[in-house]
């Protein structure tokens, strides 16, 4: 294990990052035990102090300990079981959120694993303040899909997926840094980007970047949309049926990055009491400059993500001559204003959603799965205890160096053929079998949500990463 992954799980920079890369060393320590350890020593680290392997870790890091201590702690709502549907550290990183002075509420997706400072499938409401790695690194991504009046069986035929294939291979970008030779036009670049020196300095890029769709788990993909006949939901304004739709997800690219990263780390400069183990939670008040440059920031950030979607569907429709039947889209990954009653009465809060789906009563959302499993269009229930959320996704059960270690194209391909799906480009790291099962996760959050639609991808595309997936 190297320096960074160390320092991504809350181990300091310094002496005790050495003595801990030493015990390492010594072969005592198995991967998993040391993601599972790091957090607890770096807050705790007075129990470790008798430990034969990591006492010297733990007596450097009690010595450079911050003082604040944070006992009270905000009621957490969970759906799924640890050790199940989500590990231990996903788990402490939650009760530490909980426990900030600014949180009121907090609730834990079925779908969650560890992220920086609040992990993903986290939701977290909190008074007056805004908490950027509780938003995310991507800032405002988001999942839109568009069902086209194209017939289905397309996809059955050679011709037709070579139509819907150059579709894709035309209109989209990929990778970091993607951009296209002629950029997009979208009335976005006519917001403010004033609004932070940020957004200011990098609205060229963001401009350069608009339509296009990262990495990681990024992607494009043609599939089927079912409405069963027993479906009673007339929100898509669509009749029971099989449709042909266009699913993206992605979000605001290296803007928002760059706006995360900046206003982070004044969010941490003005929290020195926290404890290292919580650095990422540090907040920034909500009315404060910094605070008020940051919702600013983050806000046009969701419109520039939005766009970069837009731009995607409008640019491939246009391609294939098709018309839009209905859409749907939302942000997982951003922080709202929102009414709720934690028990004192009905107030305002601050509400972050770090992959995350909105899901009070009646609002619509889309819960992908993986490349070959199916993604959900869902009608949210408002369950108790949510805050109004559900999973953004199916979640990950392995790390992406796990999967470029253990997994090989050649071991996919007859998954994919099961399920008839073509890649047309994509890391090993988001194979399917780096994702939780997505029926046990929607199973598991039967109270917030309520399917009305199942997508089926059948073409994907992502960022292409090594390997290729080929035969």
């Amino acid at each position: 294990m190297k320096a960074r992954e160390l320092h991504n799980l809350g181990m300091p920079h310094g002496p005790a990052m050495k003595l801990m890369l030493k015990a390492i060393g010594q072969g005592q320590l198995s991967r998993q035990q040391v993601r599972q350890i790091v957090p607890a020593l770096v807050s705790e680290p007075q129990r470790f102090l008798d430990d034969p392997l990591l006492g010297q870790v733990a007596s450097e890091l009690a010595g450079h300990q911050p003082t604040a201590v944070f006992d009270k702690k905000a009621p957490l709502s969970v759906w799924g079981r640890v050790g199940e549907d989500f590990d231990q550290q996903s788990l402490e990183q939650m009760e530490q959120a909980r426990r900030l002075p600014v949180s009121v509420a907090a609730a834990m997706m079925p779908d969650a694993h560890v992220g920086y400072g609040l992990p993903i499938g986290g939701v977290l409401a909190v008074r007056n303040a805004v908490i950027p790695y509780a938003v995310g690194v991507d800032i405002a991504c988001r999942v839109k899909l568009s069902v086209l009046d194209l017939p289905p069986d397309m996809l059955e035929s050679e011709a037709g997926r070579d139509r819907l294939t150059r579709a894709i291979e035309k209109e989209t970008a990929f990778g970091i840094g993607s951009s296209f030779r002629k950029r997009r036009e979208h009335p976005v670049l006519d917001e403010d980007w004033s609004v932070s020196p940020i957004t200011q300095r990098l609205k060229d890029k963001a401009w350069a970047q608009l339509g296009s769709s990262g990495s990681g788990n990024h992607f494009v993909e043609f599939g089927t949309l079912t409405i069963e006949p027993d479906t009673t939901d007339i929100a898509l304004g669509l009749e029971p049926g099989v449709y042909l739709a266009l699913l993206s997800h992605s979000g605001s690219r290296g803007t928002g990055a760059a706006v995360c990263d900046h206003y982070s780390r004044i969010a941490m400069e003005s929290h020195p009491e926290l404890p290292r183990s919580m650095r990422r939670l540090a907040w920034l008040g909500h009315d404060s400059q910094a605070g008020q440059e940051y919702w600013q920031a983050m806000n046009l950030m969701g419109k520039y993500a939005s766009a970069n979607h837009a731009c995607i569907h409008r640019h491939i429709q246009r391609h294939l001559g098709a018309q839009v039947l209905a859409e749907v889209e939302n942000h997982h990954n951003f922080a709202w204003k929102e009414r709720h009653d934690f028990g004192q009465g009905e107030h305002e809060y601050i509400v972050h959603r770090k992959g995350a789906t909105p899901a009070g009563k009646g609002t619509l959302g889309v819960i992908p799965g993986s490349m070959v499993d199916p993604c959900f269009v869902v009608r949210g229930k408002g369950g108790k205890g949510s805050i109004d959320s559900a999973s953004h996704g199916a979640g990950r059960v392995m790390s992406r160096g796990a999967a470029r270690k253990t997994l090989r194209w050649a071991h996919v391909q007859s998954i994919l053929r099961k399920h008839r799906v073509t890649v047309l480009s994509a890391g090993i790291d988001e194979a399917p079998a780096v994702y939780k099962d997505i029926r046990r996760v929607m199973a598991c959050q039967h109270d917030l949500v309520e399917p009305i639609a199942q997508f089926q991808p059948r073409l994907v595309k992502m960022a292409p990463d090594g390997e290729r997936p080929e035969d």
